[in-house]
Formats: structure tokens, C-alpha cells, sequence
């Protein structure tokens, strides 16, 4: 007898012992990058008894999106914010029995009012601009020529910023869906108002990814959306074999800072769980912040002291300045100009030091060729640094 109960309890230990095991394998699948689709759409799967579900998108680095695929050619976007679209394929009728919740897209889109700068690119990517009516930016602040000449043509309107659309100029060209970044969140009464008119309202989280090429993967619900899903993966895909050729030759590491300089003499860096970073570490750089910021914070900068700043960045092998805020600069003389102390730092020193263009954020479909650019000046191959579009020496 006590044989057989010292048994049960061996077994029993052993049985905790596994779930124990389970557990935790499935917390680091859960925080370590498992499928979006698994973790957005677990309650999505039975939207309708109308439309079974066929089968989901695979995704490589995209944490912020899921998309479902039903029977019929309808497709479920799940956004991170709880957000649910189903696209409706011309022709087709709405599922009578859906959740009160979920928003319908009805396919084809034209007349689009789209505030989520990044986002155009991947349209223009896809060759879809003739579906952009409406710009929440005006035609001067954009650096993606075609769309400038398209509203300098007036084929695509400013329609006002994201909190101050102009709802009459959207509302009497019959806008069919408005895109918005997340900045919307300040302002919901926009929301209920374009609702209110019929428009429905997609919210973009691209760039809440914390991959760089988790903004890129983006494009493939674009692609559903507009009916070009091949195109949407084979452009994908092209930025993927751009990172994995950096990856393969690798060059030594060398430390980065990426900065740019307030207008009151503050430096404002980015997060070091930011996208930025994780270029710069993929390019075969470190990052000179190694623990700045929260990880589950979705600020992507800070702004700090020029002497933190200084104690962090002197010795920094390379300096890459940010131009998108204040404009592109034109020497090392008018970046020293912004802040003398510079003149001690190392990459100033060694004539290390790069800027931006200003359309680096614009340009969201060039992440790849973009991580290859802080790959070629770290790799001081002086024929590499010369064949950078996106960065450029401060002499």
C-alpha cells in the first residue's frame, strides 16, 4: 500500500511538473512573438454562422494586425486596439447574424481620406494613389513627388488635419473609408463624426511595430484590402532579402547615436526598444541607449539633456542626425552650430557623421535599403558610403 501511493504521488508530481512546463512555454510564445493571428483573433473565428472561417495570414514580424479569410472572399482585419473589419467583396452582401462591433468595408474603395502618413507609400507602392481623394497633409509637406504633383493637379485634396478634417469637402465626394494614424485616439469625436456620415474610419498601427519590418509587413493588409495580395507579399518580400543580405555580411560593430536637436537645446533620441534601433542593431551596429525608455511604452523618443546626452553619445563611433523635424542640414559647421559641445565627440572628431533625408519616414517601403544605407557607412567601405540614398556625410 505504501508503495503504491508513494506511486500517485511521483505520478502526480510529475504531472505538475508538466504544467508547470506547459506554462511557461506558452508565456514566452506569448511575449517572445507569436503569430498575431493567434493572439488578436481568438475570439474572431465564428464572426458568423454565414461564413466559415477558411484559413488566416501569416505573418513574420507584424505583432499589431491579424487578418482572417472566409468563405466567399470575405476577410477579417483584427487590429491590437480591439478594432474589427470585414471586407465586403463587390457584389457581395453583409453576413445578416455579425457582431454589433465589427465594421464593414465595402470593396471597391475610391474617394479615400488618408491621414496615416506612412501608409501612402504603400499605396503608391501598390500603384493605387488613384484611390487617395483626400490628404490630411498639405501638398508641401509631402517629399513623395508623385503624390505632391497629384495635389498640385488637385487629384488629391487636403481634406484638414486629423482633428480638424473638413467634413463637408470629404462628405460631398462621397469618401468611401478614412485611414488614420492613432494620433486619432485625441480626438474621437472625429471619429463618430465621419461614422456618423457613413465613412468608416481604419485606425494604422504600423508604426507601433517594433520591428522595422513589421511597419513594412503592413503592406499585406493594404494589399487585401485593395485586392492585391500577391503584389502586396512579392513587395514584402523584397525588403526581406535586403535584411537577410546585411544579415549575411555582417560588418564589425560599431556604436550609433541617432539624435537631432530641439529648438531649445535639447536632444531628443529614440527609445531603445524603438524601430530605429533595431536597424541600427540589424545593419550590424549597437545602439549607444541600451536602456532607455519603457519597453511596453509606445512613445518612440525621448528628449533628454544635452549632458546626458553627452555622457552616453561622446564616445559613439558614428553619429547619425535626424532631419526630419527641423530640415536637412548641409554641413558639420551648421550642426556644430547647434550645440558646440559636439566638437568633443569622437564621430565629429573622425568626420563620422550622417544625416538623414527628410522623406526617411515618408518613404515607408524602403525600410530594407534604408537598413542597408547604416549598413554601408559602418562598414568603411568608402565605394559602400557612397551608394547611400537615404543618409548622407556632414563634411
Amino acid at each position: 500500500m505504501h508503495n503504491k501511493k508513494k506511486a500517485v504521488c511521483c505520478w502526480i508530481t510529475l504531472l505538475l511538473f508538466m504544467l508547470v512546463i506547459a506554462g511557461c512555454s506558452d508565456s514566452q510564445n506569448e511575449t517572445s512573438g507569436s503569430p498575431a493571428s493567434v493572439r488578436l483573433n481568438e475570439r474572431n473565428k465564428n464572426i458568423s454562422g454565414q461564413i466559415g472561417l477558411e484559413s488566416s495570414m501569416e505573418l513574420q514580424y507584424a505583432q499589431k494586425f491579424a487578418i482572417d479569410y472566409y468563405e466567399g472572399g470575405y476577410a477579417l482585419i483584427s487590429i491590437a486596439d480591439g478594432g474589427r473589419y470585414l471586407i465586403i467583396p463587390e457584389g457581395k452582401q453583409k453576413p445578416d447574424d455579425l457582431k454589433e462591433d465589427i465594421v464593414l468595408l465595402y470593396q471597391p474603395f475610391d474617394n479615400i481620406y488618408l491621414v496615416a502618413t506612412a501608409v501612402m507609400d504603400m499605396f503608391r507602392e501598390l500603384d493605387e494613389l488613384d484611390c487617395i481623394r483626400f490628404s490630411g497633409k498639405k501638398s508641401d509637406g509631402w517629399c513623395i513627388e508623385e503624390v505632391r504633383k497629384k495635389m498640385e493637379k488637385g487629384d488629391i485634396l487636403y481634406a484638414g488635419k486629423y482633428n480638424m478634417p473638413d467634413y463637408e469637402r470629404i462628405v460631398s465626394e462621397g469618401c468611401s473609408l478614412a485611414i488614420e494614424n492613432n494620433m486619432i485616439s485625441h480626438s474621437p469625436e472625429v471619429v463618430e463624426k465621419l461614422e456618423s456620415f457613413g465613412i468608416p474610419v481604419l485606425i494604422d498601427f504600423s508604426s507601433y511595430e517594433s520591428h522595422p519590418l513589421g511597419r513594412v509587413e503592413w503592406i499585406k493588409l493594404y494589399g487585401v484590402l485593395l485586392n492585391k495580395k500577391e503584389m502586396a507579399q512579392k513587395l514584402f518580400d523584397q525588403q526581406c532579402e535586403i535584411m537577410n543580405r546585411i544579415i549575411e555580411n555582417k560588418v564589425s560593430e560599431k556604436t550609433v547615436a541617432f539624435f537631432f536637436i530641439t529648438t531649445n537645446g535639447m536632444v531628443n533620441v529614440r527609445n531603445s526598444s524603438d524601430y530605429v534601433p533595431k536597424m541600427i542593431e540589424l545593419a550590424g551596429g549597437k545602439y549607444v541607449f541600451e536602456d532607455l525608455g519603457e519597453k511596453n511604452q509606445n512613445r518612440s523618443s525621448v528628449t533628454i539633456q544635452m549632458e546626458q546626452f553627452y555622457n552616453t553619445a561622446k564616445d559613439a563611433d558614428y553619429l547619425i542626425y535626424n532631419s526630419t523635424i527641423d530640415g536637412e542640414l548641409v554641413s558639420l559647421e551648421q550642426l556644430i552650430k547647434k550645440e558646440e559641445m559636439l566638437k568633443d565627440f569622437k564621430a565629429v572628431k573622425e568626420g563620422n557623421v550622417w544625416c538623414t533625408t527628410k522623406d526617411l519616414y515618408q518613404q515607408s517601403m524602403s525600410i530594407g535599403r534604408m537598413m542597408e544605407d547604416i549598413h554601408n557607412i559602418l562598414s568603411e567601405d568608402t565605394e559602400k558610403q557612397k551608394d547611400t540614398m537615404y543618409l548622407y556625410p556632414l563634411k
